[in-house]
């Protein structure tokens, strides 16, 4: 292997160490190696950061370990170019295997310009693509709660869903308050609770109502309700501060929102998944494929195979 690299290290990240072998010397030679151990607290990544600039390096290579790379990426960032390999992509050959030798590895693809780097964007969209990620899990967490009182509904006979198309509008959300407080619904109260078209259809409900609502079934139904009403306060806590993180990239978004089926949320999740500079992809091709969106090519012997698209990112 051609080496075009005079100095590079390559890092083996574990969740207490890091082990740092650093290749150094002329391209037609065999390289001098330096082996070191660091921790990983601020301190211990501080002083790994000094040891790289006082040995001249600023070439670094290292595995997306779990998140355990995401420290080591924050600190080394600004003095070092970094290289992010996939695991999968860089192993070695099946032997005697050690946190040394896996750094060396590491180093000697790298000064050979072996390792593809990862994509990794800038830490402001780093920020707000943690936001628009944590929403998206707090909305599928609500739709569970949801899922969650409709089961102990059926459980209990109420077949509120029979006659109300969404339990969870204005209508639904009071009808559920009064039943889980216990409250007696008769056709008088359910006809307060109720609004628009459902006016026409109190008598229903009321004996859509008129199940076998037990103690039981009320409590289990107070924590789910509970727990959905403060996943919906944290969505919009989250709703705000995404909306204040996109304005530098207002203009990007507008552009994403003229494609027919993406709306402004979908765009904003967009710009935090990919940013805004996209040329660390080559292509369009290459850009289809991180996202997951084409199939990969399998082919042996003049023989294609079915290959699935692979998972991709969270775009």
């Amino acid at each position: 292997m051609d080496a075009i690299r005079e100095r590079c290290a390559g890092l083996d990240i574990h969740q207490e160490t890091v082990v740092v072998c650093l290749l150094s010397g002329p391209l037609e030679k065999k390289p001098r190696s330096v082996t070191e151990t660091f921790g990983t607290t601020t301190r211990e990544l501080l002083r790994l950061q000094e040891w790289l600039e006082q040995q001249g390096c600023t070439e670094i290579a290292m595995e997306s370990t779990g998140v355990f790379w995401k420290p080591v990426w924050n600190i080394l960032e600004s003095t070092c170019t970094i290289t992010l390999a996939n695991p999968q992509r860089i192993r070695n050959m099946p032997g005697k295997k050690t946190d040394v030798k896996d750094a060396e590895w590491i180093a000697k693809l790298h000064r050979c310009g072996l390792i593809e780097g990862s994509f990794v964007p800038d830490e402001p969209i780093r920020d707000l693509r943690d936001l628009t990620r944590y929403l998206r899990k707090l909305k599928q967490n609500a739709t569970q709660e949801k899922n969650r009182i409709h089961k102990i509904l059926q459980d209990a006979n109420i077949k509120l869903t029979t006659y109300v198309s969404d339990l969870f509008g204005v209508s639904g959300r009071a009808l559920l308050d009064s039943m889980v407080n216990g409250e007696v619904l008769d056709v008088h109260e359910v006809r307060k609770l109720v609004h628009t078209r459902l006016k026409m259809k109190v008598p229903s409900l009321v004996e859509a109502l008129n199940g076998r609502l037990r103690l039981h079934h009320r409590k289990m139904i107070r924590r789910h309700w509970d727990h959905l009403q403060y996943l919906e306060s944290e969505m919009q806590t989250l709703e705000a501060e995404i909306e204040e993180l996109v304005q530098p990239y207002m203009k990007e978004i507008e552009l994403l929102d003229t494609i027919p089926g993406v709306s402004t949320d979908a765009a904003a999740s967009i710009v935090a998944e990919l940013g805004t500079d996209v040329s660390p992809f080559p292509s369009e091709a290459h850009l289809a494929s991180w996202v997951g969106v084409c199939p990969a090519n399998h082919e042996s012997a003049g023989k294609k195979k079915v290959k699935r698209t692979n998972a991709g990112t969270e775009v």
